[in-house]
């Protein structure tokens, strides 16, 4: 059964970052589906059709955002612009930026290159015999240290990362991170239950800690360079306002624990 957290808003809009004649990008929150899939069969609202009732025109999806993250979602309001984008995010040349909470102390930076099946079923973990490359390269933001005993340990770690995917495979993220042993936070599918459970508890927080922050690419007409900008939502930033006083000094030897 997927459990994935409810979307944080009930607004039947979404708030618009860009916009112009050929494209638009919103803010879609977590727990919000951005288009129709067997994933969450049961499921009525869908970022595609809240734009497209919000400006009154059809839209085309890009590419797409797991439903509990939450961030910058690019359309194409015509269908030879989407295509145009399309190739972008195929060759690789749309650049984009996240910011996640994972469990431990990570390194100052570090890049994962891990082959990823296809998740075949939403409900399972079963994956396709055949795998995909995936690299994702991380930088760390912030440590922080809280004096709880979640699992084994007195006191448990965390760390604060700006991520940037170089593939798009499915959950890329998401399962790179549990790869290395430092799942992110809320992660109900790959994470760690004793610490979803914590931050729900002591910090009010009930989504996966995954966003996209920033994304950067070439306009598909002017051809002129566009940077996207979009801060965590509410829930996000609450609970990293919250750790504030948790920061702490990672250790001399940046040893990943």
């Amino acid at each position: 059964m997927n459990t994935e957290t409810p979307a944080e808003t009930a607004a039947e809009t979404l708030d618009v970052i860009y916009r112009d004649e050929y494209l638009i990008a919103v803010h879609k929150p977590s727990g919000l589906l951005v288009h129709r899939s067997e994933i969450d069969r049961h499921e009525t609202r869908f970022a595609l059709q809240i734009v497209r009732d919000q400006i009154g025109q059809y839209v085309h999806p890009v590419h797409r955002l797991d439903k509990p993250t939450s961030g910058i979602l690019l359309m194409a309001l015509q269908k030879e612009t989407a295509q145009h984008l399309m190739r972008q995010f195929a060759e690789q040349r749309i650049h984009k930026q996240y910011q996640a909470l994972v469990r431990g102390f990570v390194p100052a930076q570090g890049y994962i290159d891990h082959a990823l099946g296809r998740v075949e079923d939403d409900y399972d973990d079963a994956t396709t015999e055949e795998k995909q490359s995936a690299q994702t390269r991380y930088e760390r933001v912030q440590c922080f240290e809280i004096p709880a005993l979640i699992e084994r340990y007195p006191v448990s770690r965390f760390s604060l990362v700006n991520v940037f995917p170089e593939t798009g495979r499915q959950h890329q993220i998401r399962r790179h991170f549990k790869h290395i042993f430092h799942p992110l936070i809320g992660d109900v599918r790959y994470g760690r239950g004793a610490y979803n459970r914590y931050f729900r508890e002591h910090f009010d927080c009930h989504r996966l800690m995954l966003a996209c922050t920033a994304m950067s690419l070439q306009h598909p007409v002017s051809g002129e360079a566009l940077r996207l900008d979009c801060p965590p939502a509410a829930m996000f930033a609450d609970t990293l306002n919250a750790m504030q006083a948790y920061v702490c000094t990672p250790p001399a030897a940046d040893i990943s624990v």
